[in-house]
């Protein structure tokens, strides 16, 4: 059964969750994920999608808590990306995990807002249509050919924001946000491709070690550039607590900060998701299925 999957890597999810819980992530990881993308409200809107898809004979799900949200029945990423929807920026494809963290940061118009970790954008197009462009937002990227497709991407979308190429923990301190997105590097074990012969090679101890220092750096450097009394969403796309609630715990000793409960009640059916069980009350952790990738997510507040 655990194809791959390495064995250090099901000891810590046996540790963390148990058996039974770590027998349903390792199926997670096996099953094939649906295409799914969202309707750039910045381009177009759901009636005009809904058409292209009927006229070329796609059929779809949608899901409730984003009316932008579709899901694909029995087409690729391959034929979605030949469509002119999505050639021309009216759609994005994107994991339905990952828009969560942009839908509930909840971003303000005319309000500075800061995506720490931006490549390749859909979190920051994602922000940009929500706000409808009307918020100052920046993207920062740390890698040059990342940030390129970034600004490549955001051009595409139509989306406006100032890309700093820079690492975000070097972020100067002159700069302060009214919001900020945090969606830190990680280890993946949220998304782990077990079909990837490399995966023992790629997926290493030393990388979730290498990752939670990252996220340490990352997010003190969030809460120092985060005003007082304002919110910024702590998110990865991995499923252990030694990249998540750990790092919580940390920042939250050193600073002051609330731990807000991330509001699920507020979107219509988002508590139907395949929640894991988490070691802080009110954050997130997200089971990968055939729907959802691994992802934890922490809404702060600075005090």
């Amino acid at each position: 059964m655990h194809t791959r999957v390495p064995e250090f890597l099901i000891e810590k999810l046996e540790t963390q969750y148990g058996k039974e819980i770590s027998q349903k992530i390792i199926e997670g990881y096996q099953v094939k994920r649906k295409t799914t993308f969202r309707v750039n409200t910045l381009k177009s809107n759901i009636a005009e999608i809904e058409k292209a898809l009927k006229d070329n004979k796609i059929e779809y799900e949608k899901v409730e808590w984003s009316k932008e949200v579709f899901i694909m029945k029995g087409i690729s990423e391959k034929e979605i990306r030949e469509l002119e929807i999505y050639q021309s920026g009216k759609i994005y494809l994107q994991s339905l995990s990952s828009m969560l963290p942009p839908i509930l940061l909840q971003p303000k118009e005319g309000k500075d807002i800061l995506d720490m970790a931006a490549a390749p954008g859909g979190k920051t197009t994602q922000i940009a249509a929500i706000t409808q462009n009307k918020a100052n937002l920046t993207a920062c990227e740390v890698n040059k050919v990342r940030a390129e497709r970034l600004k490549y991407n955001l051009e595409k979308q139509g989306a406006k924001a100032y890309v700093m190429v820079q690492d975000a923990r070097r972020i100067d301190d002159f700069f302060s946000f009214d919001q900020i997105l945090l969606d830190a590097p990680c280890s993946g074990s949220g998304t782990l491709q077990i079909e990837d012969e490399k995966i023992e090679e790629i997926f290493t101890e030393k990388l979730i070690q290498k990752s939670s220092e990252t996220q340490l750096a990352l997010f003190r450097k969030a809460i120092h550039l985060l005003k007082k009394g304002k919110e910024m969403m702590y998110s990865t796309c991995s499923i252990l607590a030694c990249e998540n609630e750990e790092i919580l715990q940390k920042v939250k000793k050193e600073n002051k900060i609330e731990i807000l409960p991330i509001p699920v009640n507020e979107f219509k059916g988002m508590e139907k998701l395949p929640f894991l069980p988490t070691k802080i009350e009110g954050t997130l952790c997200i089971a990968p299925n055939e729907l959802y990738e691994g992802f934890f997510m922490a809404k702060i507040k600075k005090l």
